[in-house]
């Protein structure tokens, strides 16, 4: 236990906090604070006593946890914004096989459906070896978690990072009140059942730990019972009437399931969008796009995210639909992401082939078919979320997809959005969406064709009405929701 007073009545715990570091030429660290939803969120809780627990993720992260006392970067001389942060300095070999090995590489794959099965998974020794150090760094978090909370403290762990948290944090303290929220899908029960017995039992058991589970959609919450049930012959409860609370019963403890849909933060958005740094991106973009139409997409480089099919589609609409040829102008940001596995590579190359092959058989000396930029830079994807006259989000599954509900926010003029049914923000915006089979790459073209084809008036009115239901639920309600329906 830490030898500081345990006074944190509410405490956050994510794999990324709400602060980096980086290291400066002289050797000094720098402090770089971090946006999203949770950073919002945290905002909302009146509590000078609330904790946020994270892992350090660098270097300069675990300097600066060893300048502070038990790694409490806001007792460490550091100005972390009035938060009080601790940072867990977890071995670096440890953090690599739970992040890389189990987090990124097997729970990631399994919720999002990923596997190429004829291969994989493989869950040979080295896997072992990953999931022992997976355990021992969801261990370090809810030791950081339980040393951190006064008696009866509401305890909110985020993500897939952290699934086997509840139930280790529930051995330590029995009197915490802990919750737990997933921000990916989860996988239905036949292909959950590819992790081993012993894992998956593991997984399940860990999340119900906790008192109250979340998902963003029903959808994720009931493929979740319905691992529990056929997994561990769990009791499911169910209330009456369609959309009621589930809960799982298992072992003599109860968890409730809760569905609580993440918006994009408006005030936040529209605010951001128009600094000058924006101001100046956008007529950048608008000199290269010129009066021309604009698909937009903002993704990374991830593999769920389905960028290759919908370079694959927009390549079909030129190549059926000629009329649009120099007449609309495709703009995809894909930032990196997890370049240190072998499969990101091979994606983010194949998004760069596919690409070059566009631009080979359509481009101009007067046009541009498509702007591809392949580094991150979230002032530039807010000049082209105003810019946008159409919107691609195609994931293959998505646990939510933020970026669904930010362009019709941030639009300046109305834009037309192109919609995956496997996103997690599908059922909240349909209505006003041209929903797509992900797969389809024929059918995303002629959902392109449609959306560049509507008319001003009717993509201004959808528009209004997407942002309208993107925004239902803040970052700082979707927090505070949470902690009431803890509370209860």
């Amino acid at each position: 236990m830490a030898d500081h007073p345990t006074t944190a009545r509410v405490l956050v715990a994510s794999n990324r906090g709400p602060v980096s570091f980086g290291s400066a030429e002289d050797g000094s660290l720098t402090l770089r604070r971090g946006g999203g939803g949770l950073v919002s969120g945290l905002s909302a809780i009146d509590d000078p006593n609330a904790v946020w627990v994270c892992a350090a993720l660098g270097a300069a992260d675990r300097e600066a946890v060893r300048r502070s006392p038990q790694g409490r970067l806001d007792r460490g001389g550091f100005d972390v914004g009035g938060q009080a942060v601790r940072m867990l300095d977890i071995d670096p070999e440890v953090f690599d096989h739970a992040y890389n090995g189990v987090a990124n590489s097997t729970l990631w794959f399994l919720h999002h459906l990923l596997y190429d099965t004829p291969t994989a998974p493989v869950f040979d020794a080295a896997a072992a070896e990953h999931w022992r150090a997976f355990e021992a760094y969801n261990r370090a978090f809810a030791e950081a978690l339980a040393a951190e909370a006064a008696p009866g403290a509401a305890v909110l762990v985020q993500d897939y990072h952290l699934t086997l948290v509840p139930a280790l944090l529930r051995e330590l303290r029995p009197d915490l009140r802990i919750g737990y929220f997933l921000h990916i899908p989860w996988a239905p029960v036949d292909y959950f059942r590819l992790l081993p017995d012993a894992l998956a039992t593991a997984v399940l058991t860990g999340v119900l730990g906790a008192d109250r589970a979340g998902f963003h959609t029903r959808r994720w919450a009931e493929a979740f019972a319905d691992c529990c049930e056929r997994v561990l012959d769990a009791k499911i409860i169910s209330g009456a009437g369609p959309g009621s609370e589930l809960s799982v019963s298992y072992q003599g403890r109860t968890t409730r399931l809760g569905v609580h849909a993440l918006g994009a933060d408006a005030d936040f958005l529209l605010e951001r969008a128009h600094r000058p740094d924006v101001e100046e991106r956008l007529a950048t973009l608008r000199a290269a796009v010129g009066d021309r139409r604009t698909i937009v997409r903002v993704d990374r480089t991830e593999l769920s995210k389905n960028i290759v099919r919908g370079l694959q589609a927009y390549q079909h609409l030129l190549r059926s639909r000629p009329e649009w040829r120099g007449r609309v102008v495709h703009i995809a940001f894909a930032y990196p992401s997890r370049q240190d596995l072998a499969e990101y590579r091979e994606y983010t190359a194949a998004v760069l082939r596919i690409s070059q092959e566009i631009t080979e058989e359509f481009a101009t000396d007067s046009w541009q078919p498509l702007i591809l930029q392949v580094e991150d830079d979230f002032a530039r994807s807010l000049a082209a979320y105003r810019l946008a006259d159409v919107a691609l989000v195609n994931p293959i599954r998505d646990g939510m997809n933020l970026v669904a509900k930010e362009v019709p926010v941030v639009s300046d003029a109305g834009c037309a959005l192109v919609l995956s049914r496997e996103a997690g923000a599908y059922p909240e915006l349909a209505e006003d969406a041209l929903g797509i089979n992900p797969y389809d790459v024929v059918g995303t073209a002629e959902a392109l064709h449609r959306a560049l084809n509507m008319p001003a008036a009717e993509r201004h009115e959808r528009t209004a009405r997407l942002a309208t239901a993107a925004t239902a639920l803040s970052p700082q309600q979707w927090f505070l929701a949470q902690l009431a329906e803890l509370s209860d």
